[in-house]
């Protein structure tokens, strides 16, 4: 969906990539320092690491921050259609015209350095927030933390730490000890942090970061989370607690200051895209038969956890239509729906990606969920899920697999 002149301009960075991706900052590092450190001159700027939660509880942290008034920048990844998703300046997203010269100025500086997509792009963003006024900047963290292109910031105002889980584990492993300090890697010396109620592994590896730093850290608290209300903008219960940890972090804060009221509405306002989200009519949902349509990009065994115990309270017959990533887990994403999803139905993902084939899905699926059919596209799988009649249809699974369907369905994120 993105313009063929934003699509050329993003192509100039394809014949810089470097072979072998590395986890190291000194390839932003260099480009930044030719334009003149704009990391420096941002505005006040809150860093969100974590496995699960990170884009909630930045969508949450700037629905508070614009109830009381604040203009927000917010950085996020992946896009789900559009690439300037990823770009909010002053709270609208990123212009083609702007963000294609943003990004010519970068692909100049670079003058030939290699450097990943992530990282390229991540200085685009950065060079735009420091030369676009605003109040507050929310700063997402790709990949990990400690080596990831968004930590390049020195002073952050609060780093934010949601819960962190097994993922991407290609590039972070299956140590959930040594994952947790990536993620930890945010911490600034003396800079305030916030967490999320965390496994004992991982909460005690936090903990022990933020005291060598000597940063004031504060752990999210059961007596947070009962302050929320009970419904919140975006559906679950693991959003209340998303919810609780933004409210949290925007308590903590000292500049810019967000008073409750202003944290409470934004609760119950903010708006995030295929978390939860209840399709609404057009091509994709009308080929469900009537069966109410949901959008989830949840892609590990937290977030399925957190899906699978929404789906138990709201009761009735779900079908589950998914694709995913072929370096996932996929088993452990299959298992929490088990006696909670009738049937699923396994597609290829969105073109361009590694996408696990659809039987082998299948095949693993069976193992927890033993209705289990492979097809080719989403056009036959939701036609086949209208078939059996259910109260739902749940396609999930990817990120990539939620913006192929908001873009079919005609949904535009905004």
């Amino acid at each position: 969906m993105d313009s063929a002149a934003l699509t050329a301009a993003l192509q100039t960075f394809e014949g810089l990539y470097p072979k072998t991706i590395e986890l190291s900052l000194d390839r932003i590092e260099s480009v930044l320092e030719t334009l003149g450190r704009p990391q420096d001159k941002l505005p006040p700027t809150i860093h969100v690491a974590g496995t699960n939660g990170k884009g909630s509880t930045c969508a949450y942290l700037r629905a508070m921050a614009e109830e009381a008034g604040l203009r927000v920048h917010v950085y996020t990844s992946p896009h789900l259609v559009r690439f300037n998703e990823r770009t909010r300046l002053a709270g609208t997203l990123i212009e083609d015209d702007a963000l294609i010269e943003w990004i010519r100025r970068v692909h100049d500086a670079l003058e030939g350095r290699p450097i990943t997509r992530f990282e390229a792009t991540t200085a685009v963003a950065l060079l735009a927030f420091s030369e676009v006024p605003a109040d507050l900047l929310v700063l997402e963290v790709g990949l990990g933390g400690r080596f990831d292109a968004t930590n390049i910031i020195d002073h952050p105002a609060l780093s934010v730490i949601t819960p962190v889980d097994f993922d991407h584990k290609q590039f972070l492993g299956s140590d959930l000890a040594f994952i947790a300090g990536e993620k930890a890697g945010i911490i600034k010396p003396g800079r305030p942090v916030v967490s999320a109620i965390q496994a004992r592994v991982c909460g005690d590896v936090i903990a022990r970061q933020a005291a060598e730093l000597e940063a004031p850290l504060t752990v999210l608290r059961m007596e947070d989370i009962e302050k929320v209300p009970e419904r919140v903008a975006l559906p679950g219960t693991h959003q209340r607690y998303n919810a609780a940890l933004a409210g949290l972090a925007m308590r903590t804060l000292n500049v810019p200051s967000v008073p409750d009221g202003a944290i409470w509405n934004g609760a119950q306002s903010a708006g995030w895209p295929a978390r939860m989200q209840r399709l609404s009519d057009g091509p994709v949902t009308r080929l469900g038969g009537g069966a109410d349509v949901w959008l989830d990009g949840g892609h590990n065994p937290h977030a399925a956890t957190a899906i699978a115990e929404l789906l138990r309270e709201m009761g009735g017959r779900t079908i589950m239509v998914t694709a995913m990533i072929a370096s996932k887990d996929h088993g452990g994403f299959f298992h929490p729906f088990k006696g909670v999803v009738e049937a699923v139905h396994t597609i290829p993902n969105a073109p361009g990606h590694a996408s696990a084939p659809p039987e082998t899905l299948a095949e693993t699926a069976r193992a927890f969920l033993p209705n289990a059919t492979a097809f080719g596209a989403l056009e036959e799988a939701m036609r086949a899920a209208a078939d059996l009649k259910s109260d739902r249809i749940l396609i999930g699974g990817s990120l990539y697999l939620a913006g192929e369907v908001l873009a079919a369905n005609q949904e535009i994120p905004v």
